[in-house]
């Protein structure tokens, strides 16, 4: 396949606080060494686009040496955190805002759908709106009102087409919205969280029409989100931006595993973790995994898996009605075991009782597929919270000969527990 879309060490640097803000004769010095092709005199080398830190120069870098390359009819994934730069991105490559440095390269027409309202006129019925962005993508309104009634049935707004948009909820508008920009034939479909508006019936079906665009007409879609479910289903390759910079480009599965496990490392002493919810007069201080017998971090499949609490309790409360809940998450941040106390005898904790412990031991062998998995845990005292700890806590599960043999497994995104089991033939 051609390449559609090339983009060669954008950048994109933004100005921090207000602008204007310098002499007249800065401008003009300015302007002198603009008119000459030299840099802006004035111009500081910026921070890098990190929000958890104050900045400390007056211009920031958003995006830093951008270089990826798209292929017709590839269906692009780019996720990363709230302020890594992927709506920046996709302003981009839609052509909203130019670059700072470097270029981007298409071929045929970009339509985009960026944020709520994107390329709508209030006061337009929401039929003139859709005659007024197929003239921006350069059709003839003959080809237009080929398209007209398919753009309208698919958005399900016929009751108020011809209402002025301005009245429509956001729902509708990004219903809408991504109707034309599906069906008025794009080279390049720009798709950004917006559809995280819409119902669930809409985002299945605007998946699907971005599906139908890519292997049926061989159009090429950028699609951004945070639902991780939305970008597996729908992107073979993914991008993974963080604080303004690409740090991985390939498959969808590693750039969700890498997402997701970024910031994940475990916690040694869980007494000095200050984020974590909860009333507090009851708190988790020390977590172990392991087998009935011994602690590990690494289990093979098949194996006895187990939990166990050290628990303190602050304030000496009594309680007949503590409860504990473990969840087990895969790399895709799916949810794969849970264990709750509650399906059981309530734990009952008297008031002499400042530490304690308490431990869950799953009865069935381990079938989980070898991979690493995250633990979230709760505990509630009479249904109000106490404590909550969320991927503070790892293991590993590997494939140690559970099926006898040489026996593997070909593929572990087809399924994500296995039990052992025989085969016959007979005749």
């Amino acid at each position: 396949m051609s390449i559609i879309l090339k983009a060669e060490n954008i950048s994109k640097q933004y100005r921090l606080g207000n602008v204007g803000a310098g002499s007249l004769g800065d401008d003009l010095k300015r302007w002198w060494y603009n008119i000459r092709g030299k840099e802006d005199p004035f111009l500081k080398v910026g921070a890098e686009n990190d929000r958890s830190s104050l900045a400390t120069e007056d211009y920031v870098w958003a995006l830093k040496d951008i270089n990826f390359e798209v292929k017709q009819g590839e269906v692009l994934g780019i996720i990363g955190k709230n302020g890594a730069g992927k709506s920046t991105l996709l302003k981009l490559l839609s052509r909203v805002t130019t670059p700072t440095t470097g270029s981007i390269k298409t071929r045929g027409r970009i339509a985009s759908l960026l944020e709520v309202g994107t390329g709508f006129h209030g006061e337009l019925t929401g039929r003139e709106n859709i005659f007024m962005n197929g003239a921006v993508l350069g059709m003839t309104r003959n080809e237009i009102k080929s398209k007209l009634d398919e753009i309208i049935a698919f958005s399900g707004c016929e009751k108020y087409i011809d209402t002025p948009v301005k009245r429509y909820s956001s729902g509708m508008t990004v219903r809408l919205g991504f109707a034309v920009a599906a069906h008025l034939e794009p080279e390049i479909l720009v798709v950004d969280e917006v559809l995280a508006v819409g119902d669930a019936d809409f985002q299945k079906k605007a998946i699907g029409k971005m599906q139908d665009l890519s292997t049926g007409e061989g159009r090429t879609v950028l699609f951004v989100s945070h639902n991780m479910n939305s970008i597996q289903s729908l992107c073979s390759v993914s991008l993974l931006l963080e604080k303004g910079k690409i740090v991985y480009k390939g498959s969808t599965e590693k750039a969700i595993s890498k997402y997701l496990n970024e910031d994940k490392e475990p916690v040694s002493d869980l007494t000095k973790l200050t984020d974590r919810a909860g009333a507090g007069n009851f708190r988790f201080t020390n977590i172990k995994l392991g087998n009935p017998f011994n602690e590990v971090e690494l289990f093979k499949l098949g194996e006895k898996l187990g939990f166990h609490f050290e628990i303190t309790n602050y304030n000496y409360n009594e309680t007949n009605n503590l409860r504990i809940i473990i969840g087990v998450y895969n790399e895709k941040g799916e949810g794969l075991l849970r264990f709750d106390s509650s399906a059981f005898d309530k734990i009952k904790i008297s008031n002499s009782m400042q530490q304690f412990k308490i431990s869950c031991i799953v009865e069935d062998n381990l079938t989980i597929l070898p991979g690493r998995y995250s633990v979230n845990i709760a505990m509630f005292n009479n249904d109000i919270m106490e404590d909550y700890l969320a991927s503070k806590i790892f293991f590993n599960v590997i494939n140690d000969n559970y099926l006898g043999g040489e026996k593997t497994f070909d593929n572990y995104n087809l399924s994500k527990v296995i039990y052992k089991h025989q085969w016959e033939c007979k005749f």
